[in-house]
Formats: C-alpha cells, sequence, structure tokens
C-alpha cells in the first residue's frame, strides 16, 4: 500500500510540474486570442492536492 501511494503521489507531482510549465507557456503566449482550452491552473491545484493527500497517505503506513 505504501509504495502505491508513494507512486502515485509522485505521478501526480509530475503532472502538476507539466500543468503548471503548460500555463506559463500560455500566459507568455504571442498571440493573445489563442487562448486555449485547458484549465491548466485547476489541474496543477488539483494534481498538488492529490500529490500531499497521496504522501501523507503513504508515508503514514
Amino acid at each position: 500500500m505504501q509504495g502505491s501511494m508513494l507512486t502515485v503521489s509522485a505521478a501526480s507531482a509530475a503532472i502538476a510540474v507539466v500543468a503548471e510549465v503548460a500555463d506559463y507557456r500560455r500566459r507568455h503566449r504571442r498571440d493573445v486570442d489563442k487562448v486555449g482550452f485547458m484549465p491548466w491552473r485547476g489541474i496543477a491545484l488539483t494534481a498538488v492536492t492529490v500529490a500531499l493527500f497521496a504522501a501523507a497517505f503513504g508515508l503514514k503506513a
């Protein structure tokens, strides 16, 4: 159980990093009219929350 929760935590942290990079690229785009449709900030927030909870549950055991 501990290994799987730490794996979920690591994967979620990687998703959070990807989402932050994508949000940075969206904020610094050259064409202001190409907004996109992915809510990168919400994806990053959710991924960080899942990573923290999974790490807490993984380290509790």
